[in-house]
This record gives C-alpha cells, sequence and structure tokens, in this order.
C-alpha cells in the first residue's frame, strides 16, 4: 500500500510541474520555472523514498533533495517581490 500511495504523490508532483512548466511557457516568468523544478525535486524525493527502504526518512541524505526543492521556492517568490 506504502509504493502504491507513494506513487500516486510521485505522479502529482510530476503533473504539477508540467502545469507550471506549461505557465512559463506561456509567459516566461522565472517563478513558474522555479515552481516546476521544485515540484520535480519533490518528485525524485517521493520516488526514491518508494524505492529505498529507508527506517527514518529524516536521517538520509534525500532529506536534502525536499530540502533543495522548499528553498527554491522561497528564493523565487522573494526574488519575484523584490521586483
Amino acid at each position: 500500500m506504502f509504493a502504491f500511495v507513494s506513487g500516486l504523490i510521485t505522479m502529482g508532483f510530476l503533473v504539477s510541474g508540467l502545469f507550471f512548466i506549461r505557465f512559463w511557457v506561456r509567459t516566461r516568468d522565472q517563478l513558474f520555472a522555479a515552481f516546476a523544478a521544485a515540484f520535480w525535486l519533490l518528485a525524485a524525493n517521493q520516488a526514491l523514498l518508494a524505492l529505498s527502504d529507508l527506517p527514518v526518512e529524516e536521517r538520509s541524505w534525500m532529506y536534502l533533495l525536499r530540502l533543495a526543492a522548499f528553498v527554491l521556492i522561497i528564493l523565487a517568490i522573494a526574488l519575484k517581490n523584490r521586483r
């Protein structure tokens, strides 16, 4: 059941990234490209978690993918508001 739900979550992140890429193509706004990249990082994180057998997720190096995704979102929003 965990693998099935992880697959659904991964697919959701990938589709969300595709939506943001579509918005980026229309507007060329870097915020949308950053959101797409962040969602794809979250998809990679979820897929790796589903494929590996880690006992404690927070103590692994894969946590850095999630951290990078959220830092990317924060930086993109900060740069967008700075202009």
